[in-house]
């Protein structure tokens, strides 16, 4: 059989000349929020599992949840859910088939990105 040759070229979108889109961007950024919200769950679980095993359990349990690491947990988590769910939303509207245009797409991202952070401030002073 003759020899196939093969043309060697880059993958479409080739990654160096491929410019981030905001739209790309929030959507990678909901499949991280989503799975980075098993750490504060992680947390929480352990926290209650500790509380119906002992006190000296718990003690320890409730030392790293009220430590600046668990603040630091909980206080991402919160913004994950926040922006998780405003990103969930923002993806039913465009399932419903509105809010496809290129310009009303980039301002439902800014305010996601908005909106989360404003939400998770409120979030924290409230509770």
């Amino acid at each position: 059989m003759a020899e196939i040759k093969r043309v060697e070229r880059p993958l479409s979108p080739h990654l160096q000349i491929y410019r981030p889109q905001l739209t790309s961007i929030t959507s990678i950024l909901t499949r991280i929020t989503g799975n980075g919200l098993i750490v504060g769950v992680m947390l929480a679980v352990w926290w209650l599992f500790a509380a119906a095993v002992s006190p000296e359990y718990f003690a320890v349990a409730n030392a790293v949840a009220t430590s600046w690491f668990g603040d630091l947990v909980f206080t991402c988590s919160a913004w994950a859910v926040w922006y998780h769910y405003l990103s969930g939303l923002r993806h039913l509207y465009f399932d419903a088939g509105h809010g496809l245009e290129i310009a009303t797409a980039e301002k439902l991202g800014w305010g996601i990105i908005a909106g989360s952070f404003i939400l998770t401030a409120l979030t924290i002073l409230i509770v």
